[in-house]
Formats: C-alpha cells, sequence, structure tokens
C-alpha cells in the first residue's frame, strides 16, 4: 500500500511538484487528505481515465 501521508508531506515540503492518483486509488488517498490540516492548499486536476493530478499552493483555495 502507498504511504499517502509521506507523499502528501513531500509535497507540501516541496520535495515534489505533483501527485498522480488512479481512480482506484482515489478514496483512499482522498481520506488521508482532507484529514490534513493544510487541506485547502492542495488543487486536484481531474484527468482522462480517472486520473487526479494534485499539486500544492502556499495559498489556501476559499
Amino acid at each position: 500500500m502507498n504511504n499517502y501521508k509521506d507523499m502528501i508531506e513531500k509535497l507540501k515540503n516541496g520535495e515534489i511538484k505533483s501527485i498522480e492518483i488512479t481512480k482506484e486509488e482515489f478514496l483512499q488517498f482522498r481520506e488521508v487528505l482532507v484529514n490534513d490540516e493544510k487541506f485547502k492548499h492542495f488543487r486536484g486536476e481531474a484527468k482522462q481515465g480517472g486520473r487526479v493530478i494534485y499539486t500544492y499552493s502556499d495559498t489556501p483555495r476559499a
């Protein structure tokens, strides 16, 4: 199983630029992501085939 919390921390720290999640991983990943204190800083962009690319911004979304 992927360690989503580590992936999220690396994205927040700038170690990686994005995280690509498949539709099969989406629900498990999102459960971890919504519990992060900086949840509103993440942006998910849906791609063809059910993939989602997550990026991090220093500015939270509204």
